[in-house]
């Protein structure tokens, strides 16, 4: 009888199940253990939700925008009035329950693919037991809901159970009024006056949709800036427009407690000032779900934020136990999670596998105008962790820009002196998700500034500012930006 490797999953995120299906396809007996439904935070309550969400606000943004400039009329409901209100509004009711509809949607949709695949899936929550057996199998225990328990046993454990939002002690949601990323789809009407506290991506991405939707909306930044993670010029791109737009961003305001008074919310900052709002969004991080799974007793290494250590192929310090996701701290994506998770079951299998290069890895901040991002960036130039010239170019000389009234933003591409080799790219534009793959491909292909140049582009199109990038730099003699 010919022996069939047994694999146990513990996680449904794109990490658990992107693991799942390679797994499967290479001829594994897998068993997906999961307690909340496949597609894990990324499909239910993160990704997926809030991208449907911002979509909605996108479309309000835009006609917002650029309707005059285009020459459409708006009907009103007030001739009378010099300065009507313009009759176009949404009803985040329906927005909300056609977030929850596609959310569920496609969590089926990854559940029926897994189990299409021949992989178990088990509702319940998994831990590690004991340490690993002689025979070099682990046992997993899987808890369901009704308390009974199950255990399982693997020649290989994925951990991939992602993480879960950060709470400020004196700042508890309360699911009405304070809420984290979690709860704002269950709200059926617009928050008149939101207070976002963190402006990191998830902050920014729900003041900047709020905003969008009609929310007046007051960003609270503990640093100089929003974004301080992303790329300078980026990050004051966004700033600006968010303020031009009417957001109140306070920067170096350091939120330290927000408690609900009647119907509004009271925010009070460390330096002692007090904000109001109607409703308070909470986005100050995220915590790893590492806790009461057996990880130490099973000698995997956990960091003192909670995260698993992993290396390049997604191990951890004990054999037969990797982890992918959230739940490591490598990089918050969902395509990172997966593609450690694909690693992890290439490595453990014995197929062939790259080991993840974060440096190929593309990223984007779903705001208006979005920021995306692949490679080495301005931080790293700016501090020597690699010599790279730099060009930038407003999107305000493209043809395609102007006609479309798209006013903000810019391509900045970093190439290595001498030979030209792309190393990394930033743009800042509607669609910027759509506009650094070519980047991403010149990045992950150790393509040359020439290579994009030479390369035909659509015109009039945005991406000509790519190639137009890249024929500046090509060019250019000297360091600086254009």
């Amino acid at each position: 009888m010919e022996y069939v490797t047994r694999i146990v999953i513990i996680g449904g995120g794109p990490g658990g199940y992107e693991a799942a299906l390679v797994a499967a396809q290479l001829g594994a007996e897998v068993t997906v253990v999961d307690c909340d439904g496949l597609g894990g935070a990324s499909v239910l309550t993160d990704c997926v939700p809030s991208k449907t969400l911002i979509a909605t606000a996108e479309v309000m943004t835009t006609f917002d925008s650029s309707y005059e400039e285009l020459g459409i009329i708006v009907a009103d409901d007030t001739p009378h009035i010099d300065t009507p209100a313009r009759v176009v509004g949404v009803d985040l009711g329906k927005v909300n329950r056609r977030v929850k509809r596609l959310a569920l949607a496609q969590s089926h949709d990854i559940t029926a693919s897994v189990t299409r695949a021949g992989a178990r899936v088990m509702r319940g929550r998994g831990r590690l037991d004991g340490q690993q057996a002689l025979d070099g199998s682990r046992k997993v225990v899987v808890r369901a809901a009704d308390g009974t328990e199950e255990t399982l046993v693997a020649d290989a454990v994925l951990i991939a159970t992602g993480g879960h939002p950060r709470e400020l002690p004196d700042a508890q949601p309360d699911g009405e009024r304070i809420l984290n990323w979690t709860q704002v789809y269950d709200l059926d009407e617009l928050p008149d006056e939101l207070i976002v506290v963190g402006s990191g991506v998830t902050g920014a991405e729900f003041a900047g949709a709020y905003q969008a939707l009609g929310s007046r909306v007051t960003l609270v930044s503990s640093r100089d800036r929003v974004l301080p993670g992303e790329d300078p010029d980026a990050a004051a791109v966004l700033e600006d427009v968010f303020r031009r737009r009417g957001m109140n961003v306070m920067a170096r305001s350091r939120a330290q407690s927000a408690k609900r008074v009647g119907d509004r919310v009271e925010v009070t900052l460390a330096d002692g000032r007090v904000i109001t709002g109607s409703h308070c969004l909470m986005a100050v991080g995220a915590i790893p779900n590492s806790h009461g799974m057996g990880l130490e007793e099973a000698g995997v290494k956990v960091k003192e934020s909670g995260h698993i250590w992993t290396d390049r192929v997604s191990r951890t310090s004990a054999p037969g136990v990797y982890a992918a996701g959230d739940v490591t701290g490598v990089f918050a994506l969902a395509s990172v999670a997966a593609m450690q998770g694909r690693i992890a079951m290439y490595h453990f299998l014995g197929d062939a596998v790259t080991p993840l290069n974060l440096k190929t890895v593309s990223s984007n901040v779903f705001t208006d105008p979005e920021i995306a991002t692949v490679g080495y960036s301005q931080a790293d130039v700016d501090g020597g962790v690699i010599d790279a010239r730099v060009v930038k170019l407003p999107l305000l000389r493209n043809p395609r820009a102007k006609m479309q009234g798209i006013r903000d933003g810019f391509v900045k591409i970093f190439c290595r002196p001498g030979t030209g080799i792309v190393v990394g790219g930033v743009v800042v534009s509607p669609r910027a998700s759509e506009l650094i793959h070519p980047i991403s491909i010149a990045v992950d292909n150790n393509l040359t500034v020439e290579q994009i140049a030479n390369a035909f582009t659509v015109y009039p199109s945005l991406s000509g500012s790519i190639a137009e990038v890249a024929r500046q730099l090509h060019t250019r003699k000297t360091d600086g930006d254009v």
